[in-house]
């Protein structure tokens, strides 16, 4: 008799079972800063677009996302960091990377004081191995620490390239299939 009982439990509960785990999650949706943000600042892994020892493929990315970010409209960009809403953060993919640099500087002569500063010259290397895909990151700006809140990452080769900027293309896209901009029109009346 426990075996009988056992198979009807088990063919009543089944279904309940069954209409429980065929119940899907909720799909990702980005955070509804993306959806009030107003302002963003670029800038690049190692530093905002006009730093001299930036590399010129991350200041070329620099300007080419300000440049999809004018193109979009959605957002104003900022030149200033403590006034955007966002930041986002590029850095063009490269296995190796190295730089070698020479100082040579004077100052007027006879114008040292004693023992003070003179002629200075000398040699700097440096080097740079990295991920070898193109870097997008997008930040909710928080005063308190360097970035913020990560709110958005992705990777991919050649991802930043001109005129695409396939990485910024595929946040567009996120943002706007979760929050749609609303025309006069659409928008609901109180």
């Amino acid at each position: 008799m426990k075996p009988l009982k056992m198979i009807a439990l088990f063919l009543i509960l089944a279904p309940a079972f069954t209409a429980a785990q065929a119940k899907t999650k909720k799909p990702y949706k980005l955070p509804a800063v993306f959806n009030q943000a107003q302002y963003v600042y670029v800038e690049a892994v190692d530093g905002q677009e006009f730093n001299p020892r930036l590399l010129p493929e991350d200041q070329q990315a620099i300007s080419d996302v300000y440049a999809a970010l004018y193109d979009w409209k959605r957002y104003i960009p900022v030149i200033k960091r403590d006034e955007a809403d966002l930041i986002f953060v590029v850095r063009v993919g490269r296995v190796a990377e190295g730089r070698v640099g020479v100082l040579v500087s004077s100052g007027p002569q006879g114008t040292q004081p004693a023992g003070g500063p003179g002629p200075s010259h000398g040699v700097g290397v440096g080097g740079e191995v990295g991920p070898p895909d193109d870097l997008l990151e997008v930040y909710q700006r928080d005063p308190d620490h360097d970035h913020g809140t990560l709110l958005w990452q992705r990777t991919e080769a050649d991802g930043l390239d001109h005129p695409d900027v396939p990485l910024f293309k595929q946040l567009k896209d996120e943002i706007e299939h979760d929050y749609p901009v609303q025309t006069a029109s659409k928008q609901k009346k109180p």
